[in-house]
């Protein structure tokens, strides 16, 4: 009689428009299939997404600008009200899976933090159902945010009611908030970023181009704004910020490609950039192109690959960069960012608008073309990832899981700080 499939289910948000979400997805499911024969690994979308590329709308960017404007407690209703009718669909599904799964995984992202209860009710539910169905749990290399609210706190403090065999989050910003919020424990392990792991699933073939190429990552602004965790000012802030760059690097012999991480909203900022006047010039003339927006992983790594250096806000755009050894510079509004950059020694090619301001990222993107990504701690920072990955692994390992009833004392997280 054949052995039935090592079934493991991963909670995240691999389907999301920024497609960063999808990098680091892609590198759980191939590091967890690595055990060897007999793992089966699904991915389960936190919102419920099931692919790339679904129905996206202008709507969006509308929405979120006005959930901006909604004083916190309006906007957490409104927030709570839509997250919670999306969850009384969904939670049938997710029980079934959980049921049939031999082990669960909470994985990659900022999945901790405290985005108008959006995560809380999501991740909340998820720990109802493992504990329901009493499945180990793994959570692995995630993002935890400083602030939580009262109710944000109770729903992840649901981590207590499981059986936890493994917890880690991917920076010391992480493990300092995850430790002010639960300081009776468990103590988590600090393990890098999973999507460091995409060169060695990624196709990294790089055409070189007789002009440098500078790749901007673009952002909406009120993307930025509503999910800072920081008060000062934001790098590129507007769209006269973006054309005062793509100008002065051009001035400098750089042809330059706007692109986004795949967020329908940030694609539409990019057309406004380009819609502006010196911009059509450049657009004209070639030294300036915009992107398409990416609807897959596929397409975004393609896109990293045909530039010499990034400029960015968004994380993964820094992360895969590194990973795919391009050069880049990383723009403050989020401490996960900054984390990132403390974390691999390039704290140099970090820009933060109350120590570097952004005139300096011309001079930032030569000197980081010309000193490359150094070797070594390149290379202790892939091995550290994969150190992680195999951790991981083990503690989801078949014969092992009933060997490990807990990870940690979590018998004290209800009874943390209120």
């Amino acid at each position: 009689m054949s052995r039935m499939p090592f079934k493991i289910v991963v909670f995240n948000v691999k389907y999301s428009e920024n497609l960063g979400d999808g990098i680091l997805a892609f590198c759980i499911e191939h590091g967890l299939s690595q055990t060897g024969g007999g793992i089966e690994v699904e991915t389960v979308d936190l919102a419920g997404r099931r692919g790339f590329g679904g129905a996206s709308s202008s709507r969006r960017r509308h929405l979120l600008k006005l959930l901006q404007r909604l004083p916190m407690p309006a906007r957490r209703l409104v927030v709570g009200f839509v997250v919670r009718r999306a969850l009384r669909r969904q939670r049938g599904e997710w029980e079934r899976k959980i049921a049939a799964a031999d082990a669960v995984v909470i994985g990659g992202g900022n999945l901790f933090q405290d985005d108008d209860l959006n995560f809380p009710l999501k991740i909340g539910t998820v720990l109802d159902c493992v504990r329901r169905f009493d499945r180990p749990l793994a959570i692995y290399a995630v993002g935890v945010s400083s602030d939580w609210s009262e109710p944000a706190r109770r729903l992840f403090a649901r981590i207590g009611g499981v059986r936890l065999l493994h917890l880690s989050v991917r920076d010391r910003f992480a493990y300092d908030s995850w430790r002010r919020h639960f300081p009776a424990g468990p103590v988590p392990d600090i393990i890098p970023d999973p999507g460091l792991l995409i060169a060695q699933i990624a196709d990294t073939t790089r055409v070189p181009s007789a002009k440098k190429t500078v790749a901007i990552c673009v952002t909406e602004p009120v993307v930025l704004t509503r999910h800072a965790s920081q008060t000062g000012p934001i790098p590129l802030g507007d769209a006269a910020g973006y054309c005062k760059l793509v100008n002065a690097l051009i001035e400098d012999g750089f042809s330059v490609m706007l692109f986004c991480n795949g967020a329908t909203e940030d694609h539409i900022f990019a057309r406004t950039i380009v819609n502006e006047g010196s911009m059509v010039r450049h657009l004209t003339s070639g030294v300036l192109h915009l992107a398409d927006r990416p609807a897959d992983v596929g397409q975004l790594l393609r896109l990293l690959n045909a530039a010499d250096a990034i400029v960015s806000h968004r994380l993964h755009a820094c992360i895969a960069a590194y990973s795919l050894r391009i050069a880049h510079v990383g723009l403050s509004w989020d401490k996960k960012v900054e984390g990132f950059f403390r974390s691999v020694g390039r704290e140099a090619y970090f820009v933060d608008e109350e120590h570097v301001p952004v005139s300096e990222i011309p001079a930032l993107l030569k000197a980081a073309l010309a000193q490359g990504i150094d070797q070594e701690r390149y290379n202790l920072t892939m091995d550290c990832a994969e150190t992680g990955m195999r951790r991981l692994r083990f503690a989801l390992r078949p014969g092992l899981i009933s060997e490990y009833p807990m990870s940690g004392d979590v018998r004290g997280i209800a009874a943390g700080p209120r």
